[in-house]
């Protein structure tokens, strides 16, 4: 007759928490150590996080739908030549390379918007996220003159650069988040009134954690229009844009 299988992880008291939180709290224990699931997950995780750092931006499925939505598109990358140096030299992630300057310039294109779709820390976040994003917020920009910008290598700061070479008032900067073990797929919004470059982050406002598990598209357009009104208004961005949530809600 075999033996009865007993569980031999011990409960932490607390775990009716991790239905609040995707953090990992609560594992329990087995004797001394993490149960081997936990273990195991943990690692999948690492995983995942490490993959995204180095996924790439779906450029030609991306450069395709935006087109189609009637916009201008454009391709630009930082001075960074490789994954390896992107990771070592965020300064350069920063600054655009000469040809991708050049070739914005020659543009000689005036917006009021440019939306750079940067690669950051998990391109896989951009491209799960950043076409849902755009379906809602597009349809709020009437008015507004709009351009696009694929940029790769690209660190926060790049589209300050990005939005000056294309002569525009206001650059949207949406970008692969440094992925977490909870989140491997999560992107930021950052804003600027009168990019230039040299700017430091003061002169921005961010919306962070667009993921499947943090705002979704709908509540980031929202929040990403909310943000352009404002600082049109008040032509500013940054620390000086103060959020009504009264006046967001309504």
């Amino acid at each position: 007759m075999k033996p009865e299988k007993t569980n031999s992880i011990q409960q932490d008291a607390w775990g009716n928490l991790k239905n609040f939180t995707n953090a990992r709290i609560a594992l329990g224990s087995t004797g001394n150590s993490i149960p081997l699931e936990e273990v195991l997950q943990f690692r999948f995780a690492h995983a995942k996080a490490k993959d995204a750092i180095v996924s790439v931006l779906d450029n030609d499925k991306l450069k395709s739908q935006i087109q189609k939505m009637g916009f201008s598109v454009w391709e630009a990358q930082s001075k960074v030549n490789n994954r390896d140096e992107y990771l070592k030299r965020p300064d350069l992630g920063r600054k655009l390379n000469e040809s991708s300057e050049k070739l914005l310039k020659e543009a000689q294109e005036a917006f009021d918007i440019v939306v750079v779709v940067a690669d950051g820390l998990s391109a896989n976040a951009v491209n799960t996220n950043i076409l849902p994003l755009l379906k809602e917020i597009i349809p709020k920009l009437k008015g507004y003159k709009v351009g696009f910008v694929l940029a790769t290598m690209a660190r926060v700061a790049l589209g300050d650069p990005i939005g000056a070479a294309l002569n525009s008032k206001f650059v949207v900067t949406c970008i692969g988040e440094r992925p977490g073990l909870s989140s491997p797929e999560s992107m930021g919004i950052y804003t600027t009134y009168a990019p230039k470059l040299g700017l430091t982050d003061e002169r921005r406002n961010c919306i962070s954690n667009i993921h499947k598990n943090g705002l979704d598209s709908k509540q980031a357009a929202s929040l990403l229009f909310y943000l352009i009104k404002q600082s049109f208004a008040k032509q500013i961005s940054g620390v000086d844009i103060k959020i009504d949530v009264k006046e967001l809600l309504h």
